[in-house]
């Protein structure tokens, strides 16, 4: 089946004590709601809804699922439940708190805390606004930098003590609350496990934040494999957009030039530790987080001496047509949801 777009659940529809009140955000896997539970507290509910496999037109609750599809749709809809049970365990201020599961309208619901605030991409894409697009100066401070992903890592270290891997780290996907402090969401190792069980669909990754094992047939992928996410999503706040996508690095890597224009404008510590991340072989990257946190706070944060200046918007605009633009969310349509 061709990849469409699926009709989100009609606004105030009543599902399992929860009432639907809109759609915050769709993809190719699922579409999230903002809705309200019985008690009026505000929560986020993601429907799993894979579009390459499931047809829902407007005004319908159910899916449509063509006959060779449905074994596919039940394999994606058992890793999604069981993804979501497993993170139903981590009670961490890192990391999105699921509430709840339910079936309906032959599929699953997860039900999570709302958070207010905005992505870190979001914030990104503002300040870089705010800066007149690519210079010389810092579009994200590298305090808040460290700031932000020092907490985010600390989730990320408690995801993978219990065994799970998130698998589509990147700057929308890392949730600021109104505090600053940051909440890692919507994981994406079940999409990546039907992916592979389901060769006609396309590949649920995000180029730029994947890693290259992500695009290799039964590649070995671990903690190391999200250690390049983070470096990936570090370079987004620096540069104001990804880096050059894994694949095409692998033919033809463009991201030396970046690096060394970036070094007249944060750290070299800052700049070590992202290149250490973003090695294409996954052997020679930081094996845990840990490692990476103990790297990140070896020395404290020290503004770059004054150097000549290399532009790093020509860096940048070198490496557009190798890594994607970036646009608001809501301007995007993202496979990776």
């Amino acid at each position: 089946m061709a990849s469409q777009t699926n009709a989100p659940l009609p606004d105030s529809i009543e599902l399992a004590g929860y009432r639907i009140v809109k759609k915050i955000a769709s993809g190719g896997f699922s579409i999230v709601y903002l809705a309200y539970d019985e008690h009026n507290n505000p929560v986020a509910i993601k429907e799993y809804l894979p579009s390459s496999l499931s047809l829902r037109a407007e005004g319908q609750l159910a899916p449509i699922i063509s006959s060779e599809n449905v074994a596919a749709f039940r394999s994606g809809l058992k890793c999604f439940f069981e993804e979501g049970r497993a993170l139903a365990r981590i009670l961490h201020p890192n990391v999105v708190r699921v509430l709840n599961f339910f079936r309906a309208n032959d599929t699953v619901y997860m039900v999570m805390n709302y958070e207010s605030g905005l992505s870190l991409q979001e914030h990104i894409l503002r300040n870089r606004e705010k800066s007149g697009g690519m210079g010389h100066r810092q579009i994200v401070s590298e305090r808040f930098i460290r700031k932000v992903f020092k907490q985010a890592m600390n989730g990320l270290r408690e995801v993978h003590t219990n065994k799970m891997l998130h698998l589509d780290l990147k700057p929308a996907n890392i949730y600021l609350r109104h505090d600053g402090t940051p909440i890692l969401l919507d994981f994406g190792a079940a999409r990546q496990t039907l992916t592979a069980d389901v060769k006609k669909l396309f590949p649920m990754y995000t180029p730029g934040f994947a890693a290259p094992e992500l695009y290799q047939k039964n590649a070995q992928m671990g903690p190391w494999t999200d250690v390049y996410s983070i470096g990936a999503s570090i370079f987004a706040c620096m540069a104001g957009s990804p880096p050059q996508a894994a694949d095409q690095r692998v033919m033809n890597d463009k991201m030396k030039g970046a690096y060394k224009a970036l070094r007249a404008v944060y750290s070299a510590e800052l700049i070590d530790l992202i290149e250490w991340c973003l090695q294409l072989n996954a052997a020679e990257r930081p094996q845990s987080v840990f490692a990476l946190q103990k790297k990140l706070a070896e020395r404290p944060y020290k503004a770059p001496e004054p150097t000549v200046r290399e532009n790093l918007g020509q860096w940048l605009k070198k490496l557009s047509n190798y890594a994607p633009g970036w646009r608001r969310p809501e301007e995007a349509t993202t496979e990776a949801r």
